[in-house]
């Protein structure tokens, strides 16, 4: 009865291996540091990012495989590389990752944030480009900056003495000038 009830187990040991080794695809991956199970290789950045992955490029080549956190990363050090990434393999690596923000907040990624690399993103950019961003068309919209920014500066002035939280205030003034240019409305009263 036992040596059944061993058998069985040595048996669906043997199956799980088996799965794992044939699952398991050999890939031919850049050279880089042995990650950690949880933070990747994270432990190896420092205070200075830079100067740590410069140090790791010498150790591991102008190419290397990284892990930070979850999420692997293709590290090019090199102008040669960085010249191979976004010039002459540019399409392969133009994808987003799809996120649920994308998806939830704009209609299933359909606008020109979140939509993935296609003759849509280039449509969408190209209207963008031509339409929302020309120099023409942010000319006409002078007189909002303008006045919006004297708003802030006559709160700013108004107010001596007292303490004013910056970053709210320019906050404010970034979103009454794009809802004043976008839908003719201030942003807040």
């Amino acid at each position: 009865m036992e040596t059944t009830y061993l058998g069985a187990w040595v048996a669906t040991v043997a199956l799980i291996l088996l799965s794992l080794r044939l699952r398991h695809r050999k890939l031919n991956l850049p050279p880089g540091p042995k990650p950690w199970p949880i933070i990747g290789n994270l432990n190896l950045i420092g205070p200075l990012p830079h100067r740590s992955i410069h140090t790791l490029s010498q150790k591991y080549g102008p190419l290397m495989y990284l892990w930070f956190g979850s999420y692997p990363v293709v590290v090019a050090s090199n102008v040669d590389m960085v010249k191979a990434f976004l010039k002459t393999h540019d399409v392969v690596f133009a994808g987003r990752p799809k996120i649920a923000a994308g998806k939830y907040t704009t209609y299933n990624y359909s606008d020109i944030t979140w939509s993935p690399y296609g003759p849509y993103w280039r449509q969408a950019r190209k209207m963008c480009v031509m339409e929302l961003f020309s120099a023409k068309r942010l000319e006409s919209y002078e007189y909002i900056r303008v006045k919006e920014s004297n708003a802030l500066y006559k709160t700013l002035y108004e107010s001596p003495g007292e303490v004013i939280r910056l970053k709210d205030q320019l906050t404010s003034l970034s979103l009454n000038v794009i809802s004043r240019m976008v839908l003719g409305k201030k942003y807040s009263a």
